[in-house]
């Protein structure tokens, strides 16, 4: 379609000015998914409102402007991209609500299922769908592409188990399936619609040969063209419709909202990791597998095995094997009950009694023995994508045959490797569905590698569908197999779905492209290419795994899409590249929180944060490096200033502090004002003149022989409790106190005031007075632990991950962990004291550490009912980065504070609102209103 700017802006008249953007970082950002497609929008809109969203979709439908609808935007096959108006639709659009006990679920397209597991929790329920995208991708992409997964099958996808759904026509036209007089609506809005898709019905039902197809190609997964078993399992067109809509990869409608059934969340699980000389034994003994009542069956070949027992947590008797053309099955059992658990091990068990087995097969019910199996299947997928050279595309594409034809089509595949080159690819799937999963990965910017793409895809249409099978049993069609449906269907069957688009959609405009495409060589178009840019990121495959946890993915861009300006950077003109940059230094790197949440979930292992922290150490000047090794080694007076100055602005009016920080930033760089306002606290006690505990002593004096039985633990107070006080005496007198009554024996250094764990520096990208603070305080924390026989706890977790990633060369505790093990076991808190309701903040640092298990465990010590928001993340703050730039900390909270005036609007405030890190306090206070402080402190108050 060709869009002119007078089409364009015929779209654009009726959406909000601020929910619409051309400029050219935003548009670049946005065009890259998961897949290996490539198209850039023309604009991208952001409604607020579905009425705002229906208003734009009828206009573009009226002047003919494609839209592509985008959420989590990590579908592997091009549904995702378009070239018109790109609609996201995650944004703004994230609401769900909990129904009958769990037993149902409401959802907008845009939240993640993650978050809707999450809240079904506490009910003992889950929705059906188990991708392995689940941290990342959203409602709305997993019913458009009717994902499964490991543990789905057939019966529990998106289609299954869909009750109701709110879709919008590109007319306009909206309807809700669950009113009762759904059918009729659409009949009198859409008359032609409903007519045709009775037409479509009936010619399906009364034509054997047709019936016949569509019943062998839905018999195994298949998310193929359009669903077309709605036209069998269905009879109003209504209802025909919203189960069509469902997988067809928003090419026939908007879903609004769906309401979806749910299912057990079985408490009860045995895993065991099965190893057999071939693929022909692992799927011989593949149905006496399942017949014992196994939920998930994970195929992996000899290669993919061979990459596996390169994993750290691959078992040592796998280890052991000289891989021939060994085969794999990852096996698990789930049950309700106990008993029902121990009943299918020992039917597995005898099932398993004549298999002959390449290793014991070990049935554990041992949550770490059964995630390290499962981190060898789930491993694979960085395993092979980390490694790839850099600037080749991974590519990772899913398949499905009849069961009978699983070890063929193993074999074949492997095959089709070895002739096309392919050496490094893999092979695995679900087994139980006879769906498998391969992995290659060409250099899509070179044309001779494409042209071998293109034979081995050929190739390898041959092999599934002359199996029988389906090219996509759940990635969806998407633009990567669009040009093979008729192939697969018949051209019959291709033109009764050209007939529903054309109804649904008389104007072509939705994701042109997608699902339906006449051009035979459609899959070889706009493909993306991996360009070099940086050796930290480079092994992105853009998967947005990142995205959720990212603290600036409602403000500026998310860790994937500071990479995809990195890579357009390193390709694009002069005049582009000056423009993305100007745009890279406040969207990618100033808003950048450091927080390193990235590298947690990403599987490749990359730390987006660590590498914006390095841009901001390139960028800074000589002067500012100069600044920084000056205040490193003159530390106890800045810190002094700083107080001093909050001491003058506590008694200052908070409008006039607001007003005049505000007027400096007009003038002066953000990165270097602060703002501030009513909410910044007053100066925190010196850190030299916390108040000692009984058993506190200071380091001893040089030469001075320590009585060892004296000191058990040394103190590392942190300068933001001195810097920024609280309404109590703050986490490290709270430290003092607790230990005191514990019998515990504390030192502090005698020079603290004088000592940071660097994290300030490193934030900033000042690298020399990091290593200048680094190297005192190792030295005077070597001398106070005794060379490191006394563990050294700090008080705020991000000083402790700054100790840690230091790498003092000492025993460094976070005091959440010393306390909960060394402490709380003999001071604990009066059954009768406990507070009724508590709001728990865990922080960025306190994952990092892997001590949020410690905070809650303190947390419960305090209070009776511990609620943690379902939509907790990094606040944002970042020591400074929270004043330097509010908006980072008012986007990233905005789901949190929603969650927590929700609940306190149910069932009133709570008793107290507590984190694990001053700055991180301080932000959540600002965000909520209420006064966030340390576990520790409420402990003190609490304990005996």
């Amino acid at each position: 379609m060709t869009v002119t700017e007078d089409l364009l802006a015929q779209v654009r008249d009726v959406a909000a000015p601020a929910a619409w953007s051309t400029d050219q970082a935003t548009r670049t950002a946005m065009a890259h998914d998961a897949s290996h497609y490539l198209l850039t929008p023309r604009a991208v809109h952001t409604p607020r409102t579905l009425g705002e969203l229906t208003a734009v979709l009828a206009r573009a439908s009226t002047a003919g402007v494609p839209v592509t609808f985008r959420a989590g935007g990590t579908s592997l096959s091009g549904q995702g991209v378009g070239d018109g108006v790109l609609i996201d639709v995650r944004r703004h659009f994230a609401g769900f609500d909990v129904l009958d006990d769990g037993a149902r679920v409401r959802c907008e397209p845009g939240v993640l299922l993650r978050k809707v597991n999450a809240a079904l929790m506490p009910y003992g329920r889950r929705l059906g769908p188990d991708p392995a995208s689940e941290i990342a991708c959203t409602i709305g992409g997993v019913v458009a592409n009717n994902s499964s997964g490991m543990t789905s099958g057939s019966a529990a996808t998106a289609y299954h188990t869909m009750e109701s759904a709110v879709f919008v026509l590109p007319s306009g036209t909206a309807i809700d399936t669950a009113a009762g007089d759904a059918d009729a609506r659409l009949r009198e809005q859409e008359p032609a619609l409903h007519a045709e898709l009775v037409r479509i019905r009936d010619t399906i039902r009364t034509t054997p040969a047709l019936r016949r197809i569509v019943e062998h190609q839905f018999s195994m997964k298949n998310t193929m063209g359009y669903g077309l078993n709605a036209f069998l399992d269905h009879h109003e067109p209504a209802q025909i419709l919203a189960h069509l809509i469902v997988g067809s990869e928003g090419t026939l409608a908007y879903l609004a909202s769906v309401v979806l059934t749910t299912v057990p969340a079985h408490p009860h699980v045995a895993t065991s990791l099965l190893v057999f000389d071939d693929v022909n034994r692992a799927t011989d003994a593949l149905p006496a597998i399942l017949g014992a009542g196994a939920r998930a069956a994970e195929l992996m070949d000899a290669r993919a095995l061979r990459v596996a027992q390169r994993l750290p947590a691959a078992p040592e008797s796998m280890r052991g094997i000289d891989v021939q053309a060994h085969t794999a099955l990852l096996v698990e059992l789930q049950a309700e009950q106990e008993a029902e658990l121990t009943e299918q091990s020992r039917d597995l068990l005898a099932a398993l009694a004549d298999a002959r087995l390449s290793m014991p097969a070990e049935l554990s019910q041992d949550g770490a023995a059964r995630a390290a199996m499962w981190t060898v299947r789930k491993g694979l997928y960085p395993a092979v994508a980390g490694a790839r050279p850099a600037g080749t595309t991974n590519l990772l594409e899913d398949v499905a045959v009849p069961p009978e034809h699983l070890r063929t089509t193993v074999r074949n595949l492997a095959e089709l490797f070895v002739r096309h080159g392919y050496d490094d690819a893999v092979i695995f799937g679900h087994a139980r569905d006879a769906n498998l999963h391969f992995m290659i990965n060409p250099r899509l910017d070179d044309p001779a590698q494409v042209d071998t793409y293109a034979a081995f895809t050929e190739d390898m249409v041959e092999v599934i569908l002359g199996a029988g099978g389906t090219l996509k049993a759940e990635h969806g069609t998407g633009r990567i197999m669009s040009a093979y449906v008729e192939r697969q269907f018949g051209p019959e069957l291709y033109a009764l779905m050209r007939r529903i688009k054309a109804a649904c959609d008389p104007a072509g405009i939705l994701a042109p492209g997608v699902v339906l495409n006449e051009d035979p060589l459609a899959h070889l178009k706009h493909l993306k290419t991996m360009p070099t840019a940086h050796p930290l990121v480079d092994a992105c495959v853009e998967c947005g795994f990142c995205e959720p946890v990212c603290p600036s993915r409602d403000v500026t861009t998310t860790p994937r899409q500071r990479i995809v300006l990195m890579r357009e950077m390193a390709v694009a003109d002069p005049q582009r590249r000056e423009e993305l940059a100007k745009a890279f230094e406040y969207q990618a790197v100033q808003t950048c929180a450091g927080d390193s949440m990235c590298v947690t979930v990403c599987p490749v292992g990359i730390d987006t944060g660590a590498v914006m922290k390095g841009m901001r150490a390139e960028a800074a000047p000589p002067v500012a490096q100069r600044a920084g090794r000056t205040a490193a080694m003159h530390w106890a007076g800045t810190t002094t200033a700083v107080r001093a100055g909050l001491g003058v602005a506590a008694v200052l009016p908070g409008g006039v502090l607001a007003a005049g920080s505000r007027a400096v930033r007009t003038a002066a760089p953000h990165d270097l004002v602060p703002e501030v306002g009513k909410d910044l606290p007053g100066p925190g006690t010196k850190r030299s003149a916390l108040r000692p505990g009984a058993v506190t002593t200071r380091t001893p004096a040089a030469g001075a022989t320590a009585d060892q039985g004296a000191v058990g633990v040394v103190l590392f107070p942190s300068c933001t409790g001195a810097m920024f006080g609280s309404d109590s005496p703050g986490a490290a007198q709270a430290f003092l106190d607790l230990c005191a009554r514990a019998g515990v024996h504390v030192r502090i250094p005698e020079q603290i005031d004088s000592l940071c764990c660097a994290v300030p520096w490193t934030s900033k990208g000042l690298t020399g007075g990091a290593r200048t603070m680094a190297e005192q305080v190792r030295q005077v924390l070597t001398e106070a632990s005794e060379g490191g026989r006394l563990p050294v706890v700090t008080d705020a977790a991000s000083c402790t991950l700054g100790l840690v990633e230091s790498d003092p060369g000492l025993q460094v505790m976070d005091a959440l962990a010393f306390v909960r093990a060394h402490v709380l076991p003999r001071v604990p808190v009066d059954p009768d004291r406990r507070l009724a309701s508590v709001a728990v903040h865990p922080t960025c640092a306190t994952t990092h550490l892997d001590v949020t298990d410690d905070l809650l465990a303190l947390a419960r010590s305090v209070a009776r009912q511990v609620t943690v928001p379902v939509s907790w993340g990094c606040c944002g703050f970042a020591g400074d980065r929270g004043m330097l730039h509010p908006e980072l900390t008012a986007g990233a909270t905005a789901p949190q504070v929603a969650e927590l005036a929700a609940v306190e609007a149910r069932h009133g405030a709570f008793d107290a609102y507590i984190s694990a890190n001053r700055t991180c306090e301080m932000g959540m206070s600002r965000a909520t209103g209420r006064t966030y402080e340390h576990v520790l402190e409420v402990l003190a108050r609490l304990a005996r």
